[in-house]
């Protein structure tokens, strides 16, 4: 499947297989991960894999919706605001910008691969904290990643005409 037909494809999932993620599509969804982009290359990510089987009521407690937790894993990617990247000027810090193109390259990785995802930004921020567990790591976004068992949701979206305009 070529690139753009990934980006076609991709939407957000909310039925997953009780199928474990084979071990080589997690491998490369995680390199997809590492290689991402980020504000002067600094890297102030870490994405942590979980297993919904173990941590289904520290899940609900973040993300309430079931398809979130009984998906066979869940990915966080989670951001260090204090070693981030900052613009010169008015030391804007990259730290968001850099998590979300990092979940971007794993939910197109897991798109190419035939895996669901579903980018979730509207947790419980105190309940993942807590799960979480890190003084460096805040969490940023989740997604459920699974083998595909519901139909695509098809969302209109602006024309190209509506959202560019040249200057």
């Amino acid at each position: 499947m070529d690139f753009f037909e990934v980006i076609e494809k991709r939407y957000s999932v909310r039925g997953y297989k009780d199928e474990p993620v084979k071990k080589e599509d997690l491998d490369k969804i995680l390199k997809a991960a590492a290689l991402a982009p980020t504000a002067k290359n600094v890297q102030p990510i870490k994405v942590f894999v979980i297993d919904t089987n173990k941590n289904k009521e520290a899940l609900k407690a973040i993300y309430p919706a079931s398809w979130f937790y009984n998906a066979p894993l869940v990915l966080c990617v989670a951001v260090d605001y204090d070693s981030a990247g900052k613009r010169s000027g008015d030391n804007r810090n990259f730290a968001d910008i850099d998590g979300s193109i990092v979940m971007d390259n794993i939910i197109l990785a897991a798109t190419a691969l035939n895996l669901g995802t579903c980018y979730i930004g509207a947790f419980n921020p105190d309940a993942a904290k807590d799960f979480i567990n890190s003084d460096n790591y805040t969490p940023l976004l989740f997604t459920p990643l699974g083998y595909i068992d519901a139909d695509p949701r098809v969302q209109d979206k602006k024309s190209v005409d509506e959202i560019v305009e040249y200057l």
